[in-house]
């Protein structure tokens, strides 16, 4: 099993943002359409494969799914973690960090579920 923390070749550091205030940095690591709700599934059900990520997150491509899921681990979020298979078993699971946006993200996404259910 590897391990794979950062690795995913976007350098969000790079571009030093500067940021007006702590909400403005928060959400431009967790805002988005997809982020949250990767985030939430993470949170809800541990760690899932990246074809588990795409079937629960329809109508997302997969582009764009590999996209978050880049931004989220360059961000220390999530974890990536390859499995030496063949073919190769990548899970995703939250990492300490991503842990401590529970208390945050447990009110969001159950506030979403009543609103679906309402419907």
């Amino acid at each position: 099993m590897t391990r794979e923390n950062n690795s995913s070749g976007i350098d969000r550091t790079a571009s030093k943002k500067t940021y007006h205030n702590p909400s403005e940095a928060a959400l431009d690591r967790i805002g988005g359409k997809w982020k949250t709700a990767i985030l939430c599934l993470l949170a809800e059900h541990g760690e899932l494969r990246n074809g588990e990520l795409l079937r629960r997150l329809s109508p997302v491509t997969q582009k764009m799914l590999t996209q978050q899921l880049k931004e989220l681990e360059a961000d220390g979020l999530i974890l990536r973690t390859v499995f030496p298979e063949v073919p190769p078993k990548v899970v995703y699971e939250l990492t300490d960090k991503g842990w401590s946006l529970q208390s945050v993200l447990e009110p969001l996404c159950e506030w979403g579920k009543k609103l679906l259910h309402a419907d």
